[in-house]
């Protein structure tokens, strides 16, 4: 997919993508640099990653750093922050992309620390750093988006519940955001092919993927989606927005 941005229409502004350092977060960091943004990539555990990402925008011209961070431990989100503000001087563009909740191994309330409880730290700690005109992208899934109204499937619910309790939990600081000039923008996608939540959704539903893609008639890919979030850090929105990517038929009703 071309990018959506155009070159050097971001030159000098400062991003941050959480959760950048492979699927969507690192497309969406590769639209941003080849507009001229300063950018960081953000990993938990994937450093390899991230530094080959960062050598590949470096080396065509970008500016990149990585900073990792455990995004549900609140000093090692201040320590990336500190970093940001070190090297960049604040933040312009802030893209809440990191969530989980599926992987083995992580505490019974995990999946609510890291898309609810994480997303309110992060956005909190970033606000000092970010100016008027600023702007923060949510992403969700329309399966947690529209999770009241809408069933979704059974493994995939507890995460949906905690994606959805974060966006609102988000929802409740626009009041706070808007004070400093800084707007708030949702991006909703169905699911996306060849993302690790696919991947582990297929993994314990095998042909779960397939069925939501006959339901839907086609599904985004990783780099189609992560051009809706570049797109949508950037242009004209109204008011507390909320993009939907992909077919919305079976959660929408007239």
């Amino acid at each position: 997919m071309s990018n959506p941005l155009a070159s050097g229409s971001l030159d000098g502004a400062r991003v941050l993508v959480t959760g950048s350092s492979r699927g969507v977060g690192a497309d969406t960091v590769r639209y941003f640099a080849e507009a001229g943004a300063r950018v960081v990539i953000n990993f938990r555990n994937k450093q390899a990653r991230a530094e080959k990402l960062a050598d590949s925008i470096r080396a065509a011209g970008g500016t990149a750093i990585t900073v990792g961070a455990d995004l549900t431990d609140t000093a090692s989100v201040k320590a990336m922050f500190d970093t940001i503000n070190e090297q960049f001087g604040g933040l312009d563009i802030l893209v809440l992309n990191a969530s989980g909740g599926m992987e083995s191994g992580m505490a019974a309330d995990y999946a609510m620390q890291l898309n609810r409880d994480a997303q309110v730290g992060v956005l909190t700690a970033a606000l000092p750093l970010m100016p008027s005109g600023g702007r923060v992208v949510f992403v969700t899934s329309h399966q947690a988006h529209f999770i009241h109204t809408t069933p979704t499937m059974p493994e995939y619910e507890p995460v949906a519940l905690s994606k959805r309790a974060g966006e609102d939990a988000l929802r409740a600081l626009i009041p706070e955001l808007e004070a400093h000039g800084v707007s708030f923008v949702v991006v909703s996608g169905d699911m996306i092919e060849g993302t690790i939540t696919a991947t582990l959704l297929e993994r314990s539903n095998p042909g779960a993927i397939d069925a939501r893609k006959q339901a839907a008639g086609k599904l985004y890919n990783v780099a189609e989606f992560a051009g809706e979030v570049a797109s949508a850090a950037v242009e004209p929105v109204p008011a507390d927005y909320t993009r939907l990517v992909g077919d919305t038929s079976d959660f929408v009703t007239e």
